[in-house]
């Protein structure tokens, strides 16, 4: 099979394309980490993100992750993922782990958004409700209530 230059030249562009799209979207996604020293720059954060929270966490913890991800830490990492977080770069390391509660969620039920910090800043996080019809969710603030939560 023959293949003019122009014919290949174009298939060329269309993988730099791609491949520049697919850095693009990368580093959007990885952008996600934010100062989080301070309990002000954690609710910021959270506050940018169209939540509404209470100004003083209900609970702080210092958890240490194991040197490799195990259940359920893989599962939860697949959530962080999703969202543009990566906890591998904290295993073995000690995280503070703040609990904010969440004052405006769009289903009416008593929410708490969980921050996790490792060297300072937010390197996962998610949405919890518990309870009957409980769910666990991204930090995204819901465009829709009735969205099925991350399973």
């Amino acid at each position: 099979m023959k293949y003019s230059r122009r014919r290949l030249l174009g298939v060329l562009w269309l993988l730099l394309l791609a491949f520049l799209g697919f850095l693009l979207l990368r580093s959007c996604g990885s952008d996600r980490t934010a100062a989080a020293a301070t309990n002000e720059q954690r609710v910021a954060y959270l506050n940018s993100l169209g939540w509404q929270v209470e100004p003083e966490p209900v609970e702080t913890l210092s958890l240490t992750l194991p040197k490799e991800l195990e259940e359920p830490y893989q599962s939860y990492n697949v959530l962080q993922r999703a969202q543009g977080f990566e906890l591998e770069p904290c295993c073995g390391k000690t995280v503070e782990r703040c609990t904010y509660t969440v004052k405006n969620h769009p289903s009416g039920k008593v929410c708490q958004a969980d921050l996790y910090i490792c060297g300072g800043e937010i390197v996962a996080g998610d949405i919890l409700c518990t309870g009957e019809g409980g769910f666990i969710a991204p930090l995204a603030f819901p465009k829709d209530a009735c969205a099925p939560p991350f399973p």
